[in-house]
């Protein structure tokens, strides 16, 4: 049984990839968080420099928004079959949001039980 680090460790990996092959970048940094019956993806650096002189204004950071909001609705089966696949539950919901001013992602992924509390945390020697 992989612990509670692996599976954290391997969705970021998938995350990470996902953004690379699906958005055309990744970001600069990615961190995994399992708790309770929740995922949360943390991407930090994931801005294009196209879309860092949109945040220059209103419209651009609308345009933005509705883009990436778009990209990941569309995305949804592939994200759900992703992280279902690594954590073995069933993927209920996704939220997101990005921010134009820090250039951070976070992604929230709704499971159908309490993930954290059937893992260890260590691998037992």
């Amino acid at each position: 049984m992989k612990t509670k680090g692996e599976i954290e460790a391997e969705i970021t990996e998938a995350i990470v990839k996902f953004e690379m092959e699906y958005m055309g970048r990744g970001p600069k940094e990615a961190r995994t968080h399992i708790i309770e019956d929740m995922v949360l993806v943390r991407l930090q650096g994931v801005l294009t420099p196209a879309e860092q002189q949109l945040t220059k204004s209103v419209d651009g950071v609308e345009l933005i928004k509705r883009m990436r909001s778009t990209l990941i609705e569309n995305a949804r089966p592939i994200l759900f079959k992703v992280i279902g696949d690594i954590t073995g539950a069933k993927v209920i919901a996704l939220h997101t949001d990005i921010s134009t001013v820090s250039g951070e992602r976070i992604i929230a992924f709704t499971l159908d039980r309490d993930l954290e509390s059937t893992l260890p945390r260590k691998k037992i020697p």
